[in-house]
């Protein structure tokens, strides 16, 4: 039976080993992490800072894609938070984790909750760049993480 261990959206750093824990399984013979963090370029700009936002729908979005994946999927658990607010290069802006019986099955899953977040989870990111200037990164797509 697959579960969802830890979903959320936070204004706080995130924890890598929150993320691990939650999926970590007797049952599961591979885990895979996912890790997103504010790399320092984009698009040929240099990006100083960034920040992300939420509808306030998203973390039921978040809840939906991920129980959509436990159910499609051969997973043991899966877990996901995703940071909002002011963030600098290097910070974590968003972890997924997946854990299976199979390393196969956790890779699938992992991957598939990463790539739905993006495109199901309304989260948006406006990055501010080393010139001053600053822009909204695809804002017509329903979410903005990389």
């Amino acid at each position: 039976m697959s579960e969802v261990r830890l979903l959320d959206i936070r204004d706080a750093p995130l924890s890598l080993d929150e993320v691990y824990a939650a999926v970590t399984d007797p049952s599961a013979g591979g885990i895979c992490v996912f890790v997103g963090t504010v790399r320092d370029h984009d698009e040929g700009h240099d990006v100083a800072a960034l920040g992300y936002s939420s509808h306030p729908t998203a973390h039921d979005r978040l809840r939906d894609v991920a129980e959509r994946i436990a159910t499609e999927c051969d997973v043991v658990a899966l877990a996901g938070v995703h940071r909002v607010g002011e963030l600098v290069v290097g910070d974590l802006a968003v972890v997924v984790a997946a854990s299976a019986a199979h390393r196969a099955d956790a890779f699938e899953a992992c991957r598939r909750l990463i790539d739905e977040l993006k495109t199901d989870v309304p989260v948006w990111k406006h990055q501010t760049y080393s010139s001053g200037d600053a822009a909204w990164v695809d804002p017509t797509a329903v979410a903005g993480t990389d």
